[in-house]
């Protein structure tokens, strides 16, 4: 089994900083890639960054120049995310593209997701 478990997400007033984190754990070979995604309310959920094992990031264009992830270590994600604004209130969900093992073909896994709320 993998799990991908969040954290870090809460309420917080427009123009502030949240950290999630986000940690991978269980019967693991590889990850190729980590990231985060997002879902609002009536929306389809939709990519805010992902991260690859070799250090390559990318944003979506709602987010870039206030959002940064990074890879904490082999299992581990985050998200610093500042410069908050009220649209980028929704659940937050980590996920792993990764294999289980060398004979297996890679596939995504995700996490149960963590609220961030911005309001003041």
């Amino acid at each position: 089994q993998v799990q991908l478990v969040e954290s870090g997400g809460g309420l917080v007033q427009p123009g502030g900083s949240l950290r999630l984190s986000c940690v991978a754990s269980g019967s693991i070979y590889y990850i190729s890639s980590m990231g985060w995604y997002r879902q609002a309310p009536g929306k389809e959920r939709e990519k805010v960054a992902t991260i690859t094992t070799g250090g390559s990031t990318n944003y979506a264009e709602a987010v870039k120049g206030r959002f940064t992830i990074s890879r904490d270590n082999a299992n581990t994600v985050s998200l610093q995310m500042n410069s908050l604004k009220p649209e980028d209130t929704a659940v937050y969900i980590c996920n792993a593209y990764l294999t289980k093992a060398a004979s297996e073909l890679s596939k995504d896994y995700w996490g149960q997701g963590t609220q961030v709320t911005v309001s003041s």
